[in-house]
């Protein structure tokens, strides 16, 4: 999966933005202002920084080479995922979900009741 597709799949969740806070090397993804994914769009290779259950980031870094500790992240909470073709396009697109949905969860309930994303956490 190309950086392109996958910034698009980055953008086709509720409410989510892309921004620039670090300057125009870095897009960095929200919900309700808070970040669940970051790329440089001129680095190569392509990569993307996800949030990722701490438990599931150790397992995946284990069963696939294009998933390492987060660069220049808290590596307990977030993974760096290559998009070279090393890591199958269903599963960066299903990581880009579990950030997101990690980041929503965190959200107060009444932040998520207000954005209609639900008040329990899932």
């Amino acid at each position: 999966m190309d950086l392109e597709r996958v910034c698009e799949w980055c953008l086709s969740f509720p409410h989510v933005e892309e921004t620039l806070p670090f300057g125009p090397g870095v897009l960095v993804f929200k919900i309700a202002g808070k970040v669940f994914a970051l790329t440089a769009p001129d680095e190569y290779p392509p990569r993307i920084n996800l949030k990722c259950d701490p438990e599931r980031a150790i397992s995946l870094r284990e069963s696939h080479g294009g998933i390492t500790p987060g660069w220049h992240m808290n590596k307990r909470h977030w993974n760096t995922v290559l998009l070279n073709g090393t890591v199958p396009p269903a599963l960066v697109k299903e990581l880009v979900r579990h950030s997101y949905d990690l980041v929503v969860a965190g959200l107060p309930a009444a932040q998520r009741r207000t954005l209609g994303l639900g008040a329990e956490k899932p």
